[in-house]
């Protein structure tokens, strides 16, 4: 089994004080943060801005599991925390469930 790729969209709030935030942030990402993605079988994580909108490319090997991953999350205080606060930044995309932040996209096309 080889690796793959997730790909997500999220917005921000369209502020830019409140953009501009988020990006210092994301300079320095907690080290509890980078320990919760590496140790869940995330190989590689990438996020794009444009405008407000994101999108995070996430490539995972064999072991990774959304199921383990989310259920990681929940009993991390420091992530807990960490989600809590980049809340303050994000909005959902149209359409969203409630509750729903990073939405997973479909393959459409590939070369």
């Amino acid at each position: 089994m080889k690796n793959q790729k997730h790909c997500f969209a999220l917005d921000l709030k369209n502020d830019e004080t409140l953009i501009n935030e988020y990006i210092e942030h994301h300079k320095n990402v907690w080290p509890e943060i980078i320990e919760s993605i590496n140790g869940s079988h995330i190989e590689n994580l990438d996020i794009y801005l444009v405008e407000n909108r994101l999108f995070m490319i996430m490539e995972t090997n064999p072991l990774f599991s959304f199921d383990k991953k989310q259920q990681a999350d929940e009993r991390n205080v420091k992530v807990q925390e960490w989600e809590t606060l980049m809340w303050k930044y994000q909005q959902a995309i149209p359409n969203s469930k409630p509750g729903e932040k990073w939405r997973l996209m479909n393959k459409i096309f590939e070369l």
